[in-house]
């Protein structure tokens, strides 16, 4: 057995290991008889480091949908069977969404701006969660989009219309952008009803974009897009997807964006989620990145999974296997 292929039952023994180099990272400076503002509900901040960069995980809630959906290839039995032996509801499969933020240089940047109101009532939480790390979208100086669906430009548009991150430079991959933005794209091809793709896949992502678009910062993927942010061709699940890698010093962290939704359908089992656009594109590009991801034991963030999304990447018998990271206070 070689270190980096190994088989289920060896998992368990290295998750506790899963959580290391996590440590706390952003202060408010609030005094300390001022009160914590809090949103309601459970943890949505989780702080670590990467080297010198500071990083939170900022919760902007949950969106979700029909498991089929996130497992288009999966037979009916295997994929209930699967879903019942992780304790997941086997009529809807929740999938969180995981903005990173990121300090270095005296700049903050935000990695992906969430949902907002685009895709349902249980998003738009990540302003909220800025507030409990004594921040504001005010303070945000940059959001980089990894594509664009709803889910991950929603949160760029205020409510009349204005921009929600006033002093932020948004940047977003060209050929996403020229697909879905500046062209009239078909959307035939996502497993969703047809008004569902209308109004959210749709005419979601250009009212989303609208305050921005005359300035936005377009990229190809290959390069840093700024210091200690790099983009990786993902493409498959979007004409223009990347991944990115977070990196300072010896230590890196990987976003797989949306390779895969939610670990027990698209990671621990190999099926393929409904709405990658170019399903085999899409397929190569996963193994690809999650071949790196097991073979240089990088720390992963996970966009859709469960909070705060932090992971190890294993090569097992016939695929890979997902280890949260151990939570740190």
């Amino acid at each position: 057995m070689s270190r980096l292929t190994i088989n289920r039952r060896t998992i368990m023994l290295s998750a506790a290991t899963a959580g290391a180099g996590l440590a706390p990272a952003f202060g408010t400076g609030r005094a300390v008889d001022q009160p914590v503002v809090r949103p309601p509900g459970n943890a949505g901040v989780y702080q670590f480091r990467i080297g010198d960069i500071r990083a939170a995980v900022l919760s902007d809630g949950v969106i979700g949908g029909p498991p089929r959906i996130y497992a288009g290839d999966a037979p009916e039995v295997e994929l209930q069977t699967a879903l019942r032996r992780a304790f997941l509801p086997t009529d809807h499969l929740t999938l969180n969404l995981n903005t990173l933020l990121l300090e270095a240089g005296g700049r903050r940047v935000l990695l992906e701006a969430g949902a907002g109101d685009t895709m349902g009532p249980n998003a738009g939480r990540v302003f909220a969660n800025l507030a409990t790390i004594g921040l504001s979208a005010n303070d945000i100086d940059a959001i980089v989009i990894s594509h664009t669906h709803p889910d991950h430009v929603g949160n760029l548009r205020t409510a009349d219309g204005g921009k929600a991150f006033p002093r932020a430079q948004v940047f977003a991959p060209k050929a996403d952008w020229d697909f879905f933005v500046s062209g009239d794209p078909d959307l035939s091809y996502m497993p969703v009803p047809e008004d569902f793709r209308r109004r959210f896949f749709g005419a979601a992502i250009k009212r989303s974009v609208e305050p921005i678009a005359r300035e936005i910062e377009l990229y190809e993927p290959g390069g840093e897009i700024l210091p200690g942010l790099t983009a990786i061709a993902a493409a498959g699940h979007t004409p223009g997807m990347v991944a990115f890698l977070v990196h300072s010093g010896d230590e890196q962290l990987l976003l797989t964006t949306d390779l895969a939704y939610h670990p027990v359908v698209n990671i621990d089992r190999p099926w393929r989620p409904g709405p990658d656009r170019d399903q085999e594109a899409a397929l190569q590009i996963r193994r690809r990145i999650f071949d790196r991801a097991a073979a240089e034991q990088m720390l992963v963030l996970g966009f859709h999974y469960p909070f705060p999304g932090l992971g190890r990447m294993l090569k097992i018998d016939h695929g890979y296997a997902w280890v949260p990271a151990n939570w740190r206070f």
